[in-house]
C-alpha cells in the first residue's frame, strides 16, 4: 500500500511540473529567442505578453490541465467521487501544490533571472567593442541613469520590458531590480528619458521615472 502511495505521489509531482510548465512554453520561447536574437520569433510571442492578464490566464490554464489530469486519474481508478477525492487527497494535494510551486518559481525566480541574462547578452558586444578601443571609461563618465518603476503585473513580464528598452539607440546598460524596477544607463547625446518612457510598451504598462541622475 505504501508503495502505491509513493508511486501516486511521484506521479502527482511529475504531472504538477508538466502542467505548470506547458502553459509557459510561449514565454520561455520568447526569452530564449530574445537571447539568441531571433527577432522574427519574438515578434510572434510579444502580443501575448502585452496582454496584462496573460500570466493570470496561464495560471488558470495550469489549473485546468491539472484538474483534467486529476479527473482522468480518479476515473481510471474508478473512484471519481467525493470519497475518491478524500481517499486520494495526498495525490491531489501533490498535483496542485506542485503546479502552484512551478508557477511561483517561474514568475518570481526563473523569468527575472532570464531577463537579466537577456540584457547582459544583448548589450555585451557593444561593451566589449568599447573595451578594445579603450573608450569604456570615457563613455561611462558621460552616461546618464534613470530608474523606471513599471506597472508590470508580475516579474514574468521583466524580459518584455528589458527587450523593448534594448531597442533604443543609446541605451548602454539595463539592470532589473525585483519586482518592477529597471535601471537604465543611457547616452544623453543619443537618447533621452522622454524617448525611453515613450516606448509603446509603456502605453500598456505605465512607467514612472523615480530617480534620474547625470
Amino acid at each position: 500500500m505504501d508503495c502505491c502511495n509513493k508511486s501516486s505521489q511521484k506521479k502527482g509531482i511529475f504531472s504538477g511540473i508538466l502542467y505548470g510548465l506547458i502553459p509557459h512554453i510561449g514565454c520561455i520561447g520568447f526569452i530564449v529567442f530574445s537571447i539568441l536574437g531571433v527577432t522574427a520569433a519574438t515578434a510572434i510571442f510579444r502580443p501575448f505578453l502585452l496582454n496584462p492578464y496573460f500570466f493570470h490566464i496561464l495560471i488558470v490554464i495550469s489549473f485546468v490541465f491539472a484538474t483534467i489530469s486529476a479527473i482522468i486519474y480518479l476515473k481510471k481508478n474508478t473512484i471519481l467521487s467525493f470519497l475518491g477525492i478524500k481517499r486520494k487527497w495526498k495525490y491531489l494535494l501533490t498535483l496542485y501544490g506542485t503546479t502552484i510551486g512551478i508557477n511561483l518559481l517561474l514568475f518570481m525566480l526563473i523569468f527575472p533571472v532570464l531577463a537579466t541574462l537577456d540584457v547582459e547578452d544583448g548589450l555585451s558586444l557593444a561593451a566589449i567593442s568599447r573595451v578594445f578601443i579603450g573608450a569604456e571609461n570615457d563613455i561611462e563618465s558621460l552616461l546618464s541613469s534613470a530608474t523606471l518603476q513599471v506597472a508590470i503585473p508580475c516579474p514574468g513580464h521583466a524580459p518584455l520590458i528589458t527587450g523593448e528598452l534594448k531597442t533604443i539607440q543609446g541605451v548602454e546598460k539595463i539592470s532589473y531590480r525585483f519586482p518592477n524596477k529597471f535601471i537604465v544607463n543611457y547616452n544623453p547625446e543619443e537618447t533621452s528619458k522622454q524617448e525611453i518612457v515613450s516606448l509603446d510598451v509603456f502605453k500598456t504598462y505605465k512607467a514612472e521615472i523615480i530617480t534620474n541622475e547625470k
